[in-house]
C-alpha cells in the first residue's frame, strides 16, 4: 500500500498552486497542515482524480492513478470541504443513494449504511432530512459516505470546519478509529486536528511540502525556544513587533506573554515546553517569510 506524489504540479493562469512536490505515504494517518490558500485543497483533488496534475504524477503501487480509472475510485473514499447532499432525503436515503452511485449493491448497502451510521453515532437519526442537520452531524454523514465502499485511501478536507469543540473531539477519535488498515489524509488549517492523531505531519506553503515528520520531529526541529513572562501592559506592542508570540493573557498590574525567542525575551522569562502550535506559528506567523522554507 503506497501512494506516491512524483513531482506534481498544477498550474491555473500561470500561477502553481502545487509546485513540484514530491512524497510518499503507507498505511496510517498524514496531516496536511498549512494556511488557507497553501494549496491544499488542489492537491486533495488532484488526488482523487477530479483534476489532472499540469506535470509530474502520481501512483498507486506503482501504477499511476490516472490510468487506474475506476480501479482506483472504487478504493478511494473522499470528504471535500463542502460536499453536496439533497436538502429533502433522510439520512438513510442520502446514503443508499451515494450507494447506488458507487455501484454497491442494495442488500450490501443496506448492511454496509447500517453499520457505518451506527459507527458515526447517527443510527437512531437515520429518518431525519439532511436539511436538519447541524454542521457535526452533516460532516458525520460525510464522513460515513466517503466509507461506504470501505476504502484504502480516505480523503478527508478540511473536515472540522465550522465545528465545535465537542464535535471537533468526537471526529479526530472517529478518523483515528478509521485509519486502521488504510491511508488516511486529512488537511487543515486548526492544529489540533493532526497534533495527537496523526502518524506524519507535512508543512504546505506556497504550493510546496518544505517539511514533513512525526509532531516530535516538527517540534524538535524548532531553533527558537518558547519563553513565558510577564510585562507591563504598555510594553505588549513593542514584544509583538520584536518577536513571535503566540499568545498574551492580560493579568493586573500587565500581560503574560507566550514568546517563541532563541534568546530569553526579558531576563525573568521562564522557558516552557513547546508544542505543535507553537512549531505552526514559527513557520506560518508574520515573521515566516524570513526563514529559508527548502522544499523537501
Amino acid at each position: 500500500m503506497e501512494l506516491e506524489l512524483k513531482n506534481v504540479s498544477k498550474e491555473f493562469s500561470g500561477v502553481h498552486a502545487v509546485n513540484h512536490v514530491s512524497f510518499s505515504m503507507k498505511k496510517g494517518v498524514y496531516g496536511l497542515l498549512g494556511v488557507n490558500g497553501a494549496g491544499k485543497t488542489t492537491l486533495m483533488r488532484m488526488l482523487c482524480t477530479l483534476i489532472r496534475p499540469t506535470g509530474g504524477e502520481i501512483l498507486w503501487n506503482g501504477k499511476n492513478i490516472l490510468g487506474l480509472g475506476a480501479d482506483y475510485r472504487n478504493i478511494l473514499g473522499y470528504l471535500p470541504q463542502d460536499f453536496g447532499y439533497y436538502p429533502d432525503l433522510s439520512i438513510y436515503d442520502y446514503m443508499m443513494y451515494i450507494a447506488s452511485i458507487k455501484g454497491i449493491r442494495q442488500g450490501a448497502a443496506r448492511k454496509r449504511t447500517k453499520q457505518l451510521l451506527g459507527r458515526v453515532g447517527l443510527a437512531k437519526y437515520e429518518k431525519r432530512k439532511m436539511k436538519t442537520l447541524s454542521g457535526g452531524m452533516a460532516r458525520r454523514v460525510g464522513i460515513a459516505q466517503a466509507m461506504l465502499n470501505n476504502p484504502q485511501i480516505l480523503v478527508l478536507d478540511e473536515p472540522t470546519a465550522g465545528l465545535d469543540p465537542n464535535e471537533r473531539i468526537r471526529f479526530r477519535n472517529l478518523i483515528s478509529e478509521l485509519s486502521e488498515d488504510r491511508l488516511v489524509l486529512l488537511s487543515t488549517h486548526i492544529v489540533s486536528d493532526v497534533e495527537f492523531i496523526a502518524n506524519q505531519i507535512m508543512l504546505m506553503k506556497n504550493g510546496r511540502f518544505f517539511y514533513a515528520g512525526t509532531t516530535e520531529d516538527l517540534v524538535s526541529s524548532m531553533e527558537e525556544s518558547v519563553w513565558h513572562c510577564t510585562v507591563p501592559k504598555q510594553s505588549v506592542n513593542d514584544f509583538v513587533g520584536k518577536y513571535l508570540v503566540d499568545n498574551v493573557k492580560t493579568v493586573p498590574g500587565g500581560a503574560e506573554l507566550r514568546i517563541l525567542s532563541k534568546v530569553p525575551p526579558t531576563k525573568q522569562a521562564v522557558r516552557e515546553d513547546a508544542t505543535l502550535e507553537d512549531a505552526f506559528l514559527l513557520y506560518f506567523g508574520e515573521k515566516a517569510g524570513d526563514k529559508d522554507d527548502t522544499e523537501i
